[in-house]
């Protein structure tokens, strides 16, 4: 699991929780009338932007970010480096029978051991970051546009709050009731967008980055694996992905 990630969601939300508390009641915050605005409102409007497997999509999305461990980039420096063993070990065809759960990785295995052209390699992979980044990029889209919307339909909840307590002045019971959809509305909104949707769209522009990253080393490795596979020699290349503290001396 991504820890960090879990943490600063669970940190947040335990402080707004925690001030909340200290402030006075919890049930003073929970307003039904509220929640059915923002949370309904926003996940209709949503489904009206954009198509409902565009939308499942980018929380599949967001839900892997919390599930999955990050690669860091000296795993995938170090996974080309047993490839070049085991090409400069057991020859290029062997490369055929690497068993390994990345696609990509896999496809570049095949291609290097079907003694493809560097520049076949490198279209190849360039098709495959750009899907990788039109895929992701629909996540991002997503999450912008819910950070949009949850403040909007808070504040359509203010007004609605704020009518129904001018409509009723002449009964006091109401005003607070009214007032409360008003207020809360415009917090839950801010909440959603501010702790939630801006974070995690985010953290899909980085994971983005990331996995453009591993496919850049990806095609520098299976190059350098054609022109020398020489392991210590590929290391020393994708050794410039690294920062200095993280190379080896070999």
């Amino acid at each position: 699991m991504d820890i960090v990630t879990l943490l600063g969601l669970a940190v947040g939300f335990s402080l707004i929780i925690g001030a909340i508390i200290i402030g006075g009641a919890m049930d003073v915050f929970i307003n039904i009338p509220g929640m059915m605005i923002v949370v309904g409102g926003t996940l209709a409007s949503i489904m009206v932007a954009f198509p409902f497997e565009e939308v499942i999509q980018a929380f599949t999305a967001a839900f892997k970010i919390l599930v999955q461990r990050k690669t860091k980039v000296r795993d995938v420096v170090n996974i080309m480096v047993k490839v070049a063993e085991i090409s400069r070990r057991e020859g290029l065809v062997a490369l055929e029978n690497v068993q390994t759960e990345n696609m990509v990785l896999k496809k570049s295995c095949q291609l290097i051991a079907d003694n493809a052209d560097p520049e076949i390699i490198r279209t190849t992979l360039a098709i495959e970051i750009n899907s990788m980044r039109r895929r992701h990029q629909v996540g991002q889209d997503v999450f912008k546009r819910l950070a949009a919307l949850a403040p909007s339909f808070g504040m359509m909840g203010t007004l609605i709050g704020l009518v129904q307590m001018l409509s009723q002045l002449s009964d006091p019971k109401a005003i607070g009731p009214a007032m409360a959809v008003a207020l809360l509305t415009t917090f839950y909104g801010s909440a959603m967008s501010t702790l939630f949707f801006i974070p995690i769209a985010a953290k899909l522009r980085a994971r983005t980055l990331q996995e453009q990253l591993h496919l850049e080393i990806i095609f520098e490795g299976a190059k350098s694996i054609l022109e020398n596979n020489n392991p210590r020699l590929v290391y020393e290349k994708l050794s410039s992905f690294l920062a200095p503290k993280e190379r080896e001396n070999r």
